[in-house]
C-alpha cells in the first residue's frame, strides 16, 4: 500500500539545485580580483610585491571559506550571487583603505592632528572577521526568518532607542550619529535600518488591506484616507526630529525612504510613493531654513567651488576636490595608487572613498563598482519576489530597499547629485558599525533567499491517494 501511494502521488517535491558550488567557484574569483589588486597597489607605490599580501590573501579566503561552508550547511538552498558579491566589495574595500593608508599626506596630517598615525586596513579586517562571525551567527540562530515578525512592536522600540541614543554624545563633524563606549566608537543607526525593517514589516504585513483598499480617486491618484495617514506622517515627523536635533540628513533619507518603498510594495499604491516624495522634499527644505549644518551641505551642494576658499566646514572643499578626482580619472583611470584623492583629507577612506575608485579607476570602475551594489539589489528583490509569506517579501524588500537607498545617498552626494550625507559607502568604507550591519543584512536576505528556494516537501500519504492513482493498461 505504502509503495502504491508514493507512486501515485500528484504533487512531489521540485528538486531545485543548491548551487552551492556555484557560489564556490564565485567566490574564488570574489577571493582573487581583490588579491591581484593588492598587488596592483603594492607594485604602484613602493616598485614591489606588498609583504602582508599572503596574509591578506589567506585572510580574506578563510572568511570567504568559512562563510561558504556554514551557508552551505544551515542555507544549503540560498542564494548563490549574495556571499561572493558581498565578499567582492569587502575585500576591494580593504584594499582601497590599505591604499590610502599609504598616503604621506593622510599620515602627516594624522600626526599634526592626534600626535600618532595607526593604518586602518587592519582594524577594517578585524571589523571584517568579526562581521563573518556575525553573519554565521545569524545563519545558525535564525532557522526561520517568520519568527522575527514576533517581534514587531519589540524591534520598533529598539530601533527608536538605537535613533535617540547619540542625541545625548557630542557630534563629531557637525552630526550627532555616533556614541562613544569606553574608547570604541559605534554608528547605532547602522544597525536601527535593519531592526526597524522588521517593524515596518510585521506591521504593513497586518495593515497593508486597510491602507491598499480603503482609498479614494482624485485626479487619477488613488489618495489614502486621512486616518490611514497616521503612519506615514508620525515616520516623517520623526525622521525630521532625527534631522533636526542629529543633524544626520543620510538617516533621515534612509529611514523614511525605506518605509515609503515598503508602503509601496505592500499596498501597490503609486499614491504613496507621490506622498513620500512631497513630503520628503518639504520636510527637509523646511529644515534647511533654519540648521545651519543643513544649510552649509546644501550651500555647498549647489556650488562647491564658489564655496572653496570661504567655507569652514569643509564641505565645499570635499565636494570640490571629489569632483576633480572623478574628472582626472577619466575614462579608464590613473591606475590603482596612483591618484591623489588622499587630499581630500579624513573622509577619503569613509563615504569619499568612491572617489578613489572615481580617480584611480576611471568611470568604467565606478560602473563595475556600482554594478556589484546593484546586484545586490537586484538579487534581494528577486528574494522578495519568490518568497511564499508575506513577511518574507516585505522584509526582504525593505532591506535591498535599504541597502539601495543608501548606496544612492552616499553616491549621489559625492557625485554633487544631492547634498552630502555623511553615511558610509557598505562594506567599501572604513567603519565597524558598517561592515557589522551589512554583513548582518545579507545573512538574513540569505536566510528567506534559502526558504524562498527550498523544494516543496512531499505530500503525506493520504487515504485518498487510491482513488486519484493511475491505472496503465
Amino acid at each position: 500500500m505504502s509503495s502504491s501511494n508514493t507512486h501515485t502521488s500528484t504533487i512531489g517535491a521540485i528538486g531545485a539545485p543548491s548551487r552551492r558550488n556555484t557560489e564556490l567557484a564565485l567566490l574564488v574569483f570574489a577571493v582573487v580580483i581583490p588579491v591581484f589588486a593588492y598587488a596592483n597597489v603594492g607594485l604602484s607605490i613602493g616598485g614591489e610585491l606588498p609583504s602582508g599580501m599572503l596574509g591578506y590573501g589567506l585572510g580574506l579566503g578563510l572568511l570567504a571559506g568559512v562563510a561558504h561552508l556554514v551557508v552551505r550547511k544551515f542555507a544549503r538552498y540560498a542564494d548563490p550571487l549574495l556571499l561572493p558579491l558581498a565578499t567582492l566589495l569587502n575585500g576591494l574595500g580593504l584594499v582601497l583603505i590599505w591604499r590610502l593608508d599609504q598616503s604621506p599626506r593622510l599620515k602627516q596630517r594624522a600626526e599634526s592632528a592626534f600626535g600618532s598615525y595607526s593604518p586602518d586596513a587592519p582594524k577594517q579586517l578585524l571589523y571584517s572577521a568579526i562581521a563573518i562571525a556575525m553573519f554565521v551567527g545569524v545563519l545558525m540562530l535564525l532557522k526561520d526568518h517568520r519568527i522575527l515578525q514576533r517581534y514587531t512592536y519589540i524591534s520598533m522600540a529598539v530601533a527608536l532607542v538605537l535613533l535617540i541614543i547619540p542625541m545625548f554624545f557630542p557630534a563629531v563633524n557637525g552630526a550627532k550619529i555616533w556614541i562613544n563606549l569606553g574608547g570604541f566608537t559605534i554608528q547605532p543607526g547602522e544597525f536601527a535600518k535593519i531592526i526597524i525593517a522588521i517593524f515596518f514589516s510585521g506591521y504593513l504585513m497586518v495593515k497593508r488591506d486597510a491602507l491598499a483598499l480603503a482609498s479614494r480617486r482624485f485626479m487619477g491618484i488613488y489618495l489614502p484616507r486621512g486616518r490611514d495617514l497616521g503612519p506615514i506622517i508620525t515616520i516623517w515627523a520623526l525622521s525630521l526630529l532625527i534631522l533636526v536635533f542629529e543633524t544626520d540628513l543620510g538617516t533621515s533619507l534612509l529611514f523614511f525612504g525605506m518605509f515609503v518603498v515598503m508602503l509601496y510594495v505592500a499596498t501597490e499604491r503609486t499614491s504613496w510613493i507621490v506622498f513620500g516624495l512631497v513630503m520628503s522634499a518639504a520636510g527637509a527644505v523646511g529644515v534647511a531654513t533654519f540648521e545651519p549644518h543643513v544649510q552649509s551641505r546644501v550651500t555647498a551642494w549647489l556650488d562647491p567651488f564658489d564655496c572653496y576658499q570661504s567655507d569652514v566646514t569643509g564641505a565645499c572643499q570635499q565636494i570640490a576636490d571629489g569632483l576633480m578626482s572623478f574628472g582626472a580619472g577619466g575614462t579608464l583611470g590613473a591606475g590603482l595608487g596612483q591618484g591623489n584623492s588622499d587630499l581630500i583629507g579624513f573622509a577619503a577612506n569613509a563615504d569619499f572613498i568612491l572617489t578613489t575608485v572615481g580617480e584611480e579607476l576611471g568611470l568604467a570602475g565606478m560602473m563595475a563598482m556600482l554594478l556589484l551594489y546593484g546586484l545586490i539589489v537586484e538579487r534581494g528583490l528577486r528574494t522578495a519576489l519568490a518568497a511564499r509569506d508575506p513577511f518574507g517579501k516585505l522584509l526582504a524588500a525593505g532591506l535591498s530597499g535599504a541597502f539601495a537607498i543608501q548606496v544612492f545617498v552616499v553616491a549621489g552626494g559625492v557625485l554633487g547629485l544631492i547634498p552630502l550625507t555623511g553615511m558610509t559607502m557598505p562594506f567599501l568604507a572604513y567603519g565597524g558599525s558598517s561592515v557589522l550591519a551589512n554583513w548582518v543584512l545579507i545573512a538574513i536576505l540569505i536566510r528567506i533567499s534559502d526558504t524562498a528556494r527550498r523544494p516543496a516537501p512531499a505530500p503525506a500519504p493520504t487515504s485518498d491517494a487510491e482513488m486519484t492513482q493511475v491505472v496503465r493498461p
